[in-house]
């Protein structure tokens, strides 16, 4: 996109997996399958669910693999060294920086290495696998009354091993910290195939990693900012003798570039039994992070801050423009209220209220949690993007490093809601940029430099939570220096020294401006038969709804949403809301789906689909599936003959509706149980064999309601 991509080139592994031709890629295929016991996925579908993550990238990898074990992970690399094709290692795809998206071969870990393998109450660890949900480690911690510490908004999907990667923090960090204070020991596989056990005591440092920390000691201690949310660049500093030579916690927030963890011994913390929620009203934003700091003395378990805008109409917060969520924990009931208390006496507010009922706590929990994805959208309905997801200040910093950010946001005509951890001084935000274009793309750049120095003065980190990936990675010379930079890519070049792992991370990065994923779409509204009215009538701009938060890839319901049934029935992303919204997209670019409307992959992805509308009210970006997969039917099928079944389940009330004129119940019952008729009958109408044919009622409902007096008859119709 710009002369920047030639000279920021991704890495040789990078080039010559773009150079991989048709028939490179099915030999690739071939040699894996014959190496690993898992799937392997080199088919249209497979590649167009992972060409994203939740970041404003996109890249095409060769194929998919789902590793089943360790032995798996190392025949993978095994194989990709061989040819130059680069891995990548993919958990739930929830990253916001690109750092889960590879143009070679990306690992798969939610299919098979999801285990959780121990949990010692004890030693309140847990041994776990990369692909195991947060939410099941949560639940089978908490009969212990112990739970994992970090938890982010995304905790219902992300995996273990993404927060390891990116060093993963969430709400309870003020109490608990990151994902990397709760690590003991991690067991990877190293590129070339070199299995360690990480640790403690430079346990299970590769070779000349130590010689390189104990040379740098002097760079280790002065260049790296005290901050409880630095996540930006490798953190070698955790390889200082005064900080326990901790490869471990060295590894975490390398976003895959250097090993592929396949196994972790992680920390449990001790889950108050009891917990109450004060909410703090503040006149706006800038006062509210003001306060945050203050608050932490008084030992909260989480200080979350938001604003008016990205909080619904009848939510039940105290009046205010801005308001701090300050989480308190107690042995009892009782004694967590009284410390929610004490937060309300201590902090000047406009208004508060104290919440000890869980559900109550729940409901107003889940305002913050969707804010990933309600923020996408500005109360004009005008797109916003992430790229400036998570930059983090000192926390006594935050007010003013806040109203700098406004200032700049305006300087640059661009509008943003800020949001998040404000006791940690990190927050998220999602801004109006346009994608689309170039000037607008021209325009990102420039706020981007801009903001990145912004934050350095303040004493920042650009990544407080979700890494650096493609987003950030190009600006961290502005942080750190060029010569603490080098010393990155000599960290990575001990680690992977053919530079197979993640290429275009972290190290050497590709620009923050090339792959974006809006690029390859129609530059005009392809035409369509529904209006889509909140996307301007744009089939394109509905599909860019889905922004990769995966709510919809949650195992079990959660209160009342019920989003995404086929998901949960099969466990596949293709059944998921955002699976077929990335099936779409891909079919809309034409790169990898390329029939269009008549894509058989799109139509199978959507067969499944139950149209409950269920992502309708439950997606926080309101991603409406039902629409989607109605208008595709109608291209797909256009001058077609459709499948039976659409005619005998898509006319069904035509058809019970003469069933029951001609009284024809009783005679279609008796039909329906004979076996050979019924068989037939089932192959006529497309049903499956498997399904029994329901026996008709004698009588409607509306009849029966008529003979007992209609409306009149209420009272005794129960």
């Amino acid at each position: 996109m710009t002369d920047r991509a030639d000279a920021a080139a991704a890495g040789k592994a990078a080039e010559g997996a773009q150079d991989v031709d048709g028939a490179d890629a099915a030999g690739l295929a071939d040699a894996l399958r014959r190496a690993v016991r898992g799937e392997v996925g080199f088919d249209a579908t497979a590649r167009a669910l992972v060409t994203m993550d939740a970041s404003n990238y996109r890249r095409v990898p060769l194929g998919v693999v789902a590793p089943r074990d360790a032995d798996d992970v190392a025949a993978v690399l095994e194989v990709c060294r061989a040819r130059g094709v680069p891995v990548v290692a993919r958990g739930g795809g929830t990253s916001i920086a690109g750092q889960a998206t590879g143009t070679g071969v990306v690992l798969d870990f939610t299919r098979h290495m999801t285990g959780l393998l121990e949990l010692d109450p004890g030693s309140r660890t847990a041994v776990v696998q990369p692909g195991l949900v947060l939410d099941r480690l949560q639940e089978a911690a908490a009969p212990h009354g112990l739970r994992f510490g970090p938890d982010p908004s995304t905790h219902s999907r992300c995996t273990l091993g993404g927060m390891i990667g990116n060093n993963a923090c969430g709400a309870h960090s003020v109490a608990w910290g990151t994902t990397a204070d709760s690590v003991r020991e991690l067991s990877v596989v190293t590129a070339r195939g070199q299995r360690l056990r990480l640790g403690q005591g430079w346990a299970g440092a590769p070779e000349g990693l130590r010689e390189l920390a104990e040379g740098e000691r002097a760079r280790l201690r002065t260049g790296f900012p005290d901050l409880p949310r630095r996540i930006s660049g490798y953190a070698l500093d955790a390889l200082l003798p005064e900080k326990g030579a901790d490869v471990a916690r060295s590894f975490c927030g390398s976003e895959g570039t250097l090993a592929i963890l396949t196994e972790a011994v992680v920390r449990l913390v001790e889950a108050p039994r009891a917990r109450a929620l004060a909410v703090l009203a503040y006149a706006d934003e800038s006062a509210a992070a003001e306060a945050a700091a203050g608050l932490l003395p008084l030992g909260p378990l989480t200080v979350e801050g938001m604003a008016a805008d990205l909080v619904p109409a009848g939510s039940g917060l105290p009046a205010g423009g801005a308001w701090l969520f300050v989480e308190t924990g107690g042995e009892t009931a009782a004694g967590a209220r009284a410390r929610a208390e004490e937060v309300v006496r201590a902090a000047d507010v406009v208004d508060a209220l104290v919440v000890t009922d869980p559900a109550a706590q729940r409901a107003l929990w889940r305002i913050r949690e969707d804010a990933a994805g309600t923020a996408t959208r500005m109360p004009d309905g005008t797109e916003a993007w992430p790229g400036w997801e998570d930059c983090a200040v000192p926390p006594a910093r935050l007010g003013a490093y806040l109203r700098d950010f406004r200032a700049l946001l305006a300087d640059h005509g661009l509008r943003g809601t800020p949001y998040g951890h404000f006791g940690d001084g990190c927050i998220h935000v999602r801004i109006d940029f346009d994608l689309l274009t170039g000037p607008g793309v021209a325009r990102f750049r420039r706020f981007s430099e801009e903001l990145a120095d912004l934050v350095v003065a303040h004493g920042g980190s650009l990544s407080g939570e979700h890494g650096d990936g493609q987003a950030r990675a190009e600006l961290l010379p502005r942080m750190y220096g060029a010569e603490t930079v080098r010393l990155f890519e000599r960290a990575k070049a001990v680690w992977d020294p053919d530079d197979l792992l993640n290429p275009g991370m972290l190290v050497r990065p590709a620009p923050l401006d090339a792959d974006l994923r809006f690029s390859v779409l129609p530059s005009r509204p392809v035409d369509v038969t529904f209006g889509y009215p909140a996307d301007g009538g744009d089939f394109a701009a509905a599909v860019r709804r889905c922004v990769g938060v995966a709510k919809c890839r949650t195992a079990t319901a959660a209160g009342p949403a019920v989003m995404c049934p086929s998901y949960r029935a099969t466990g596949e992303e293709r059944h998921s809301t955002r699976g077929r919204a990335r099936l779409l997209h891909e079919m809309l670019a034409g790169e990898v789906i390329t029939d269009g409307w008549r894509s058989t992959e799109v139509r199978d992805a959507l067969d499944l689909c139950l149209s409950c509308k269920g992502c309708r009210s439950d997606c926080p970006v309101g991603v409406d599936m039902a629409t989607y997969k109605a208008e595709f039917l109608h291209h797909h099928y256009a001058g077609r003959r459709r499948p039976a079944a659409h005619h005998t389940m898509g006319r069904l009330p035509e058809w019970l509706h003469w069933t029951a004129r001609l009284r024809l119940a009783p005679l279609l019952n008796v039909l329906a149980g004979i076996g050979p008729l019924a068989r037939v009958g089932k192959r006529l109408g497309g049903v499956a064999p498997e399904r029994e044919i329901p026996r008709l009622a004698h009588q409607t409902f509306t009849g029966w309601w008529r003979g007992r007096g209609g409306a009149g008859g209420a009272g005794s119709a129960g």
